[in-house]
């Protein structure tokens, strides 16, 4: 076997990081010797649709993987360039060695293949009810989302007064 053919890289904004996201990364762990978690659009931070700062999201995921006891994985925290013939090797920059890319996301699918990498279909779970859309909007709304969540999210977005946060941005729609 290559060098570093069982490590993986998925790529995801995480805002928040939710249970569909845990279960994921569950998966890909498993198969992977060494998996990196990029944090995508690492830039953006206190907006409605990207409330939460990249070290927001580190903690939110370390935290989480810690719970889990998932102890081969790394974080990176990955700024968006909106240069897509840089990009890759942008990403590759700023990770730990991986061959194998997980992404439904059809630009970075077609980006990564034609920069020679292997690809493989991001496992969905339970899109419907686990997406950072539908997690923000019950913030908003004052509904259960904290069922949507590992419980160390949870106690990020509290420790960050996240909820008010997002409440507070909502005018600026």
């Amino acid at each position: 076997m290559r060098k570093h053919e069982k490590d993986s890289l998925i790529i995801g904004r995480f805002q928040p990081f939710h249970n569909g996201h845990m279960e994921v990364i569950r998966i890909i762990s498993k198969a992977s010797e060494n998996l990196t978690i990029g944090i995508g659009s690492a830039q953006y931070s206190h907006s409605v649709n990207n409330p939460f700062t990249a070290g927001e999201r580190y903690r939110m995921i370390s935290n989480s993987l810690k719970e889990e006891g998932i102890t081969n994985a790394y974080i990176v925290p990955i700024e968006d360039l909106n240069r897509s013939s840089v990009w890759v090797s942008h990403v590759v920059s700023m990770s730990p060695p991986f061959s194998v890319v997980y992404s439904n996301n059809s630009l970075t699918r077609r980006l990564f293949i034609e920069a020679g990498y292997k690809i493989e279909d991001s496992p969905l779970y339970n899109r419907s009810e686990y997406s950072g859309t539908e997690v923000r909007r019950r913030m908003l709304s004052g509904e259960d989302w904290r069922s949507l969540v590992p419980k160390a999210v949870t106690a990020v977005i509290d420790d960050i007064n996240g909820i008010d946060r997002i409440k507070g941005l909502k005018d600026d729609i």
